[in-house]
């Protein structure tokens, strides 16, 4: 009995030491991730994100810049307590009523876990972050998110799917009822829109695409997502004949792409973007893709090709000098490949606010390990 003891213990203890190292190396992996990517490390390490919210404000990098005009004593503290949706006469307590109605700064947090459905498209005002932290928020329904003519505005920690197109409707707008066309099934759309950080989301199966940043919207941050089964992902641009995209300027950090995506990781129409440190687990058509001579910067990515198409890249037009497709420092793993036009670089200029420290592509398998909503808790970091 005494020997049959010995043994399990001994088992138990051989055990517990295999385990030890990967334990270990999980965390050490974490740690690593949150020390390379500036936006988590600017706020993770504090245990008491809940009793100061407004710190992620100033975490923000690239084209969005510091989100210093989201916060200030004069911000209005809005919790969502209440699901339920309606688009023309919005209810105190639901999610359109504090995006849609409140007029001002508005920090817009979640009472609970809740499934909210749209009824309609849910635009979001100027000055609102939508701050879905320490509960899991689910959005569905009629075209979801739009940003219409908004400008500082945050959506952070959201778990948006299943956005359906829509027909011409009406909604209730920050200054009255508002008339919208048809509608497409994006998860989120940006439209006219300027100053907008998407951090932090879970974006999934929408019945067209999951962003569109669209009609001369411009200075946007695409950070730290989660984008997942899905055809159509993100598009830079609205069509090849809104010429005032030309100014569109996004960058597109620490996301992670897949599994199940297809094209549009971007694609791009007339602007630039800045794409870096992002996870791209194999696509269908391709990963990065464009027209109407935009100019494109792929930086320190991950690009993991899939069995058949290996090219990373897509171009819709004949291409010339003014293409602007360049690769730096990007790991190509499972024979992917990248076709670079046009000359000069295809630098950001950045501003001192804007200015970030690009990790070696190495890391990019722990700079995306968070990627998308963050589970967090009352008594720990998230």
């Amino acid at each position: 009995m005494a020997s049959q003891y010995c043994f399990v213990l001994v088992n138990v203890i051989i055990l517990l030491c295999s385990l030890g190292p990967n334990l270990s190396l999980a965390k050490e992996t974490k740690v690593h991730g949150l020390k390379m990517n500036v936006i988590d490390g600017c706020w993770r390490w504090n245990p008491n994100w809940r009793s100061n919210r407004q710190q992620l404000a100033m975490c923000s990098v690239g084209f969005a810049g510091k989100m210093s005009n989201n916060i200030g004593k004069d911000v209005i503290n809005y919790e969502v307590t209440d699901p339920s949706d309606n688009a023309l006469n919005p209810q105190p307590g639901t999610l359109r009523y504090g995006a849609t109605m409140i007029k001002g700064k508005k920090w817009i947090t979640f009472q609970r876990d809740m499934k909210i459905k749209l009824e309609k498209p849910l635009l979001v005002s100027s000055f609102t972050a939508i701050d879905g932290r320490g509960a899991s928020v689910h959005i569905q329904g009629n075209a979801c998110l739009r940003v219409f003519k908004a400008t500082n505005v945050i959506i952070h920690g959201l778990r948006i799917h299943h956005c359906k197109s829509q027909p011409p409707t009406t909604v209730m707008g920050p200054n009255g009822i508002v008339s919208l066309g048809g509608v497409d099934g994006d998860a989120i759309r940006l439209v006219t829109a300027s100053k907008v950080w998407i951090d932090h989301n879970t974006l999934y199966e929408c019945e067209d695409g999951l962003l569109d940043v669209t009609r001369g919207s411009t200075d946007v941050t695409v950070s730290n997502n989660w984008f997942r089964n899905q055809d159509k992902v993100m598009l830079l641009g609205h069509d090849d004949g809104f010429f005032r995209d030309k100014n569109m300027k996004v960058t597109v950090v620490y996301n992670h792409f897949g599994p199940l995506c297809n094209q549009r990781m971007p694609r791009i129409r007339h602007g630039y973007a800045h794409v870096v440190n992002n996870l791209y687990r194999e696509w269908t058509q391709y990963a990065i893709g464009g027209s109407m001579n935009p100019s494109v910067k792929s930086e320190a990515n991950l690009f993991i090709a899939p069995k058949q198409n290996k090219e990373v890249t897509w171009r819709q037009d004949s291409v010339n000098n003014s293409w602007k497709f360049y690769s730096k420092g990007d790991i190509f793993e499972n024979g992917a490949s990248f076709i670079q036009t046009g000359q000069g670089g295809a630098q950001p200029h950045y501003n001192m606010e804007q200015n970030f420290r690009v990790a070696d592509a190495k890391s990019v398998r722990s700079l995306t390990r968070s990627s998308g909503a963050l589970t967090c808790t009352k008594q720990s970091r998230c």
